[in-house]
């Protein structure tokens, strides 16, 4: 019976031996190339995740460098709008017109060298369509014609590159109210 025992113990450690010996068995060739294939694909995702960010970096500076004078330009448009609204004043002095000669001068370099840094002023025409990206509308007045088109353009809008640095300012036009018609035709008649 002893012998029987020994037996099944010898054969129930005899499984555990295995085991022990697939795991003594593990190739160490195999375990360092594993591990070798493992830091390249780590060293492939931190090389991407580096270019990636190094390709977001330039366009952030190719940005700001783009629209550096943005501060500058949003500064010098209210006096461009004077010089603008002065030029187109009508003058009948001689003195004063040649006054004007010199200022539409400045106004023109003033323009050359804003044009040269990328801004643009927007073609905003008298009856254009009303859009809300170039336009702020200021007033709007009843008119005959469709609505939502311009009216009178009160201030020139500006670009810079694709991006818009001032809106125009236009009064736009409604179509007539219908009903405040009717209504004050019969407070009349009463």
């Amino acid at each position: 019976m002893k012998k029987q025992k020994e037996e099944k113990n010898e054969t129930v450690k005899e499984p555990t031996e295995d085991v022990q010996s697939e795991e003594v068995k593990k190739d160490p060739l195999q375990d360092a190339l594993n591990e070798v294939q493992d830091w390249k694909n780590k060293y492939a995702m931190v090389f991407a995740d580096m270019d990636n960010l190094r390709k977001a970096q330039d366009k952030s500076f190719r940005e700001a460098m783009r629209y550096r004078a943005e501060g500058f330009i949003d500064k010098l448009l209210p006096a461009m709008d004077a010089f603008h609204i002065a030029l187109k004043s009508p003058v009948d002095d001689p003195k004063l017109k040649n006054y004007l000669v010199g200022f539409d001068y400045i106004y023109k370099q003033i323009n050359q060298a804003m044009e040269s840094e990328g801004l643009k002023a927007l073609m905003v025409k008298e009856g254009d369509e009303f859009n809300v990206n170039t336009m702020n509308a200021i007033e709007a007045q009843e008119t005959e014609g469709p609505p939502n088109k311009v009216v009178k353009i009160l201030s020139q809008g500006y670009q810079l590159h694709e991006r818009v640095v001032k809106q125009a300012l236009v009064i736009v036009s409604k179509a007539k109210d219908v009903t405040t018609k009717q209504e004050t035709n019969g407070e009349n008649a009463a």
